[in-house]
């Protein structure tokens, strides 16, 4: 960031980010379809500033001075095209302004650009809210946005001020020009939206969008006009569930967790007993942007006696990342520093509490409204598995809840499986990968499928972990189709009339053997397949090994310094396999040129790139060759 200071040291002209100057230019060319959402991110960031004065007046009260109640007070000026949003909350320093208006410190701000940018070509989207971009929203409205701000306890005011084409000024602002205390945001609105200076339209507005946040909220008609209260500051999470609607409940959740779509499942309850608290939590219907990034911090606000604390106590486990809400605890001190609250015994059990109450909401509108908690699942099931990974105390309960893609249908539960499980069928079949897909059309699949076995098709990158956490589910571990003995022998094909416990042949067992010394350099083993019932070839992990997906998983993140000797399995009764055993000596390179081929073909199938791409060029050649000159041979004849 370039800035510049004028002469007597005290305004100062700077450029935008790059990341902000991409984003205001998308602002102004309207890329989004609601702008009304810009009001509900200005009086959200104003609600913030108010509730985090009242927590640092709890150590020094001197900051509230005579004015003690929170308020958010918005001016409407439809002379000048103005609109004005003003709390008595913080407030912002000169160099806070700067940081905070100047840039943009939340991460995930690039993926909102590039998905913005995508849909540029679209019908207009609503981004807007899934991405929190706060304070950049009033550029939808307003050609010229200024920010005047004074600390609480300060002396000093300054104002931020831009039209919003690349650049903003930071000023001195005389006392009598600024707010006693906190923050005022003027948007001159553009031409095509005075509409916002209409009363009704701004009232309904406020009570659709904001109507539920812990701080009054008053609306002035018109400069100089009495404020009349829009919204009382009443905490939505301490009235009794029966005086709440729906649409209360999703006007609050927009609020709280800056999304706009609806609340997939609301909890909300009063513990009582050892720990007092109130819990209203959310489950979002759509993914937020920011949930794979290690950095972010859970979205579940600490309130204490209805005082907000912070947004990062850890009060839910990392798999459960995705619920929004609030907590508003009874027994938690006031002055509790946020150092403190990671080791607090109370807040342990509130965090317990909670989770066992989430899961629990979710087992029942699993069992009530399949189709319901299916949407669920598909938007956040890989953070559901990471529990299965890390929470071995609710690892029976998320296994329970879990649904996957399986050779029988999607999100199919393990108490399908079960239910459905064969004679002599002892574990819980999967196969791991990258596409789903994919994963349908593996050979590994064909002898499971020859006896009507059901397999899990795994296609998150999260599956590879949880299912070596040693998981079972009632009696039945977890077996990757990939890796050891398929365990087929035992359960009886549906077809009985191509049971596979016909003799192999003579030739056929020699030729494995001469796959075996052959490749040897390539492969650990190399053995008959009870697995394959219509491709040649396939490649499996041995039993002690990892399965060959999360093998090639770490070593793509370095934690395996390559990739293990795989066992090649054949198809003893394919019909090539048979051709190719039935080849006598003079054929031996023809032969061992087929037993590198057949190594390549199951490492494409594999999901591979053959080992040495010019020698596989090189055989291919000389196979084709072989083949043309045959069939020549045999047509002159």
């Amino acid at each position: 960031m370039t800035s510049t200071i004028d002469k007597d040291g005290a305004a100062e002209s700077r450029v935008f980010e790059a990341d902000v100057a991409k984003l205001l230019q998308m602002m102004v060319h309207s890329v989004y379809s609601d702008k009304d959402v810009f009001l509900r991110e200005l009086i959200s960031n104003a609600a913030d500033a108010c509730e985090r004065l009242r927590y640092e007046a709890i150590s020094d009260p001197t900051l509230l001075a005579d004015e003690t109640r929170p308020q958010i007070c918005i001016t409407i000026d439809a002379e000048r095209r103005q609109l004005t949003v003003e709390d008595n909350g913080i407030g912002m320093s000169r160099d806070e302004m700067v940081d905070a208006l100047g840039t943009i410190a939340r991460s995930g701000t690039k993926a909102f650009i590039e998905q913005a940018q995508a849909a540029e070509s679209g019908d207009g989207v609503t981004l807007i809210g899934q991405f929190g971009v706060g304070f950049y929203s009033a550029f939808m409205v307003a050609d010229q946005v200024d920010v005047s701000s004074r600390r609480a306890g300060a002396k000093e005011a300054w104002r931020w001020s831009s039209d919003g084409k690349g650049t903003f000024t930071v000023t001195p602002v005389d006392e009598s020009e600024a707010p006693s205390r906190g923050t005022r945001v003027t948007l001159h609105l553009t031409e095509d939206t005075t509409g916002y200076t209409d009363r009704l339209k701004l009232e309904q507005m406020i009570k659709e969008q904001s109507g539920h946040v812990p701080v009054p909220i008053a609306l002035v008609e018109k400069p100089g006009a009495a404020p009349t209260e829009i919204a009382d500051g009443a905490a939505l999470w301490t009235k009794p569930r029966g005086e709440i609607s729906v649409s209360e409940y999703a006007d609050f959740y927009r609020s709280v967790a800056g999304q706009f779509d609806e609340p997939a499942l609301t909890v909300h309850f009063r513990a009582e007993g050892r720990q007092e608290f109130t819990a209203l939590l959310f489950v979002p219907q759509n993914r937020p942007f920011d949930l794979f990034e290690p950095d972010k911090k859970h979205q579940v606000k600490l309130y204490v006696r209805r005082v907000f604390i912070t947004e990062d106590a850890d009060l839910l486990p990392r798999y459960l990342r995705f619920v929004r809400g609030v907590v508003d605890s009874a027994d938690l001190p006031l002055n509790i520093s946020r150092e403190m609250i990671q080791e607090s015994p109370i807040l342990a059990a509130i965090k317990k509490s909670i989770t066992g109450r989430i899961l629990s909401e979710l087992e029942k509108l699993a069992d009530k409204d399949a189709q319901a908690y299916g949407k669920i699942w598909e938007a956040f099931g890989p953070m559901f598995k990471e529990g299965i990974y890390d929470a071995a105390d609710r690892r029976d309960t998320i296994l329970g809840l879990s649904r996957f893609k399986t050779t029988a249908g999607s999100l199919r539960s393990l108490k399908d499986y079960v239910g459905a499980l064969k004679e002599n069928q002892t574990s819980i079949y999967y196969l791991a990968g990258q596409d789903a897909a994919l994963l349908e059309a593996s050979p590994h699949l064909e002898g499971f499928r020859a006896r009507g076995v059901e397999v899990l098709l795994l296609s998150d990158p999260v599956d590879s972990f949880w299912v070596t956490s040693g998981p079972s589910f009632e009696g039945k571990p977890f077996k990757s189709v990939t890796q050891g003995a398929a365990d087929l022998a035992a359960i009886q094909r549906l077809d009985a009339s191509t049971e596979s416990s016909q003799d192999v042949s003579a030739s056929v067992t020699e030729f494995v053997s001469f796959l075996k010394t052959t490749l040897a350099d390539l492969v650990s083993d190399v053995r008959s397949s009870e697995r394959l019932t219509d491709s040649p070839v396939c490649l499996v992990a041995s039993e002690s090994g990892y399965d060959r997906q999360l093998e090639k998983i770490l070593v793509g993140v370095g934690q395996l310094a390559g990739i293990s000797k795989p066992v090649l399995e054949v198809n003893p009764r394919h019909p090539l396999i048979a051709s190719l055993a039935g080849l006598g000596e003079s054929d031996s390179e023809f032969k061992e040129d087929t037993a590198r081929m057949l190594l390549d073909d199951a490492r494409v199938l594999d999901g591979d790139r053959p080992s040495d791409a010019l020698e596989f060029s090189k055989r291919l050649a000389r196979i084709v060759e072989r083949g043309l000159r045959r069939s020549t041979a045999e047509g002159s004849d």
